[in-house]
């Protein structure tokens, strides 16, 4: 489901079109590359830096979206039309090193834990953009009243009545937390060699979703603010590697996928910021109109342990078959002869 779906849909939609002789108004560009979330630079950054005439287009059509299935009916589909910028922060924590048997203050390992404690207990600002505030529009229309409320709380500008629709959403629907809020997520630490040696230094990577017109000197910032340890460095571990970037709502591509999904899954397009990364960044970044589409994915399969970067992902082979048609019929609708 992240991202076999995309490249097996994208696949046969040319073996397709060269097997039957298309009769096509536009070109279609297949593009697989390597890279992708982690480093762009082996992927789509180097066809964009090396090989961009290869690939220029109007559109492009990539993962980021999708029917969200739940108890095995279609709910929404969410098509991606921005995206948080990732970046990773590293935190470490130096002091002198000693031998384990001696409790000593200025344990790194200690001092790195009680950071890590404290980022994690923190909640960034509630932020709304256009993309998310349509979003949350749109949700609560087809919500339940229950759950339709807590939508347009998230929306209300005052802090009193959108954090515990915030707080709620956290417990229960994260991904919808994650596009209000910047997301700082723990996911490697580094520390110590011997279990009877105090190490001089320890580092924690935390894994940062930005959004698309965050101040990031003021966040790294805030991240110092919270730690409050003198004895911790705080640090990007990386340079920016995603230009920010928003494609419209108004073009005769996204006209289709609206079309197009109403047809094959009788449910109606939300445009979602997508709170992960794709390669659709740098794509956009030369003025190409990006979205992001995707099969239908049951809703429960994440808290069960199958859903993206797990090492069980997967998905209904009846919707990966069905997903195949989507996009074959969503490309014709644009690209064939009229």
């Amino acid at each position: 489901m992240d991202d076999k779906d995309n490249l097996v849909a994208s696949l046969m939609l040319v073996l397709t079109l060269k097997r039957t002789s298309a009769a096509l108004d536009r070109d279609v560009i297949f593009l697989a590359e390597s890279g992708e979330e982690g480093s762009p630079e082996v992927g789509a950054q180097f066809m964009i830096d090396k090989h961009f005439d290869a690939i220029d287009a109007e559109y492009c059509l990539a993962e980021g979206g999708g029917v969200t299935r739940q108890g095995g009916k279609n709910m929404r589909a969410n098509i991606s039309t921005t995206e948080k910028e990732p970046r990773a922060v590293e935190i470490i924590a130096r002091g002198p090193a000693g031998h384990g048997s001696v409790p000593r203050q200025t344990n790194v390992v200690a001092h790195l834990s009680n950071s890590v404690a404290k980022i994690v207990a923190w909640t960034p600002q509630l932020r709304v953009n256009e993309t998310t505030g349509s979003y949350f529009r749109k949700l609560a229309a087809t919500a339940s009243p229950e759950a339709a409320a807590r939508y347009r709380d998230l929306l209300n500008p005052d802090p009193k009545v959108s954090k515990p629709a915030a707080d709620w959403m956290l417990e229960n629907e994260p991904e919808h937390w994650s596009m209000l809020h910047t997301s700082v997520v723990p996911t490697i630490l580094t520390a110590g060699y011997r279990y009877n040696v105090i190490p001089s230094e320890a580092k924690a990577t935390l894994d940062v979703r930005l959004h698309p017109d965050e101040d990031q000197a003021t966040f790294l910032d805030q991240i110092r603010a919270v730690i409050k340890d003198p004895t911790v460095e705080v640090r990007w571990a990386r340079e920016r590697y995603r230009p920010a970037g928003a494609s419209r709502l108004n073009t005769e591509l996204f006209a289709a996928i609206e079309a197009e999904t109403k047809k094959h899954y009788n449910v109606d397009v939300l445009p979602t910021m997508s709170t992960g990364a794709s390669d659709k960044a740098q794509i956009r970044s030369k003025g190409v109109q990006c979205y992001g589409i995707g099969p239908a994915l049951d809703n429960e399969d994440g808290a069960k342990g199958f859903g993206a970067h797990s090492d069980r992902e997967r998905i209904l082979e009846a919707e990966l078959h069905r997903f195949v048609r989507f996009q074959y019929d969503l490309v014709m609708e644009v690209a064939r002869a009229k």
